[in-house]
């Protein structure tokens, strides 16, 4: 995913990059705050993770730090990677900072949700769909279902959408909106986006023609320093790993921000390192260093 957002997080940049050899490795026996993203990076883009990548993180779960998933994906389609990595209780960030769990094996779901952040997305359909009449338009409501024209569907929704009507669509309370466009390139869904001067929202574009659309001011950064704040864990302890462009906040946001070797130049450009590629088990490079 790509995020075309400037939203930034208060309280971290003045105290990012100070002493970074001090914090590359948690030497101290703190506890860290550790973000995670999935696709591309806990999992390969066709949604395999590899046993090293999932020792590793099970290992620094066991250690008793703060590990987060923090993914684009909808909750149903997150609680399988909490699952495999052995996260019990804790915290995660999905549908690109939209909606935030609390993790507790103890519940009946073994989670419950602390947020959701909301958003009419009529305004940003209509616009949308003057300027994309051929695209497949899908969203995410409150109750976590997902609403979709033309039969779109995708692993990251989680749930099998319920095709409507576009009227259904806009009458709907937003969590995440996704639009995908067949018939364009990723540069022409840009042009066509910045064209249109999408408003009162956050979106993030991906590798193809795929918008994610987000309530103003929302991103995995977003999320991510709210559970900060609660768990009282000190900036400097923060570090997060992600390949995509909608992990460019999450990774200016951590002290230490690390890119997937695979990742598009403008996330590389933000990230404070650059580990090995997803097929290269580069998270469990990462995640090993902390141990």
């Amino acid at each position: 995913m790509t995020t075309l957002t400037e939203t930034s997080v208060a309280g971290n940049d003045d105290q990012r990059k100070t002493n970074q050899n001090n914090t590359n490795q948690n030497t101290t026996g703190e506890k860290m705050m550790i973000a995670l993203d999935v696709d591309g990076t806990l999992v390969d883009h066709d949604g395999h993770m590899s046993v090293p990548v999932r020792e590793a993180a099970q290992a620094v779960v066991a250690a008793g730090h703060h590990v987060m998933i923090a993914t684009g994906r909808s909750l149903n389609a997150t609680l399988p990677i909490i699952e495999h990595i052995g996260i019990d209780n804790g915290y995660a960030v999905c549908s690109n900072g939209g909606v935030t769990l609390r993790l507790d094996s103890g519940l009946p779901d073994g989670y419950e949700v602390l947020h959701k952040a909301t958003f009419d997305p009529g305004p940003v359909l209509r616009a949308l769909r003057k300027r994309l009449p051929t695209a497949k338009y899908a969203l995410e409501d409150e109750a976590g279902n997902f609403l979709s024209t033309e039969r779109f569907q995708d692993a990251s929704f989680g749930v099998v959408a319920v095709g409507v009507d576009f009227q259904t669509m806009l009458e709907a309370t937003a969590v995440r909106v996704v639009v995908f466009s067949a018939e364009n390139t990723p540069e022409e869904f840009n042009a066509a986006i910045r064209h249109i001067g999408l408003a009162g929202v956050t979106y993030s574009v991906g590798w193809t023609a795929w918008l994610d659309i987000a309530a103003a001011g929302v991103t995995k950064a977003s999320a991510l320093e709210h559970l900060r704040d609660r768990l009282s864990i000190e900036a400097h302890r923060t570090i997060a790993v992600g390949d995509g462009r909608n992990d460019i906040e999450m990774l200016t946001w951590a002290r230490r921000g690390v890119a997937m070797g695979q990742a598009p130049v403008e996330v590389i450009a933000a990230a404070d390192e650059v580990t090995k590629s997803v097929y290269d088990d580069g998270a469990a490079h990462v995640l090993r260093s902390l141990l």
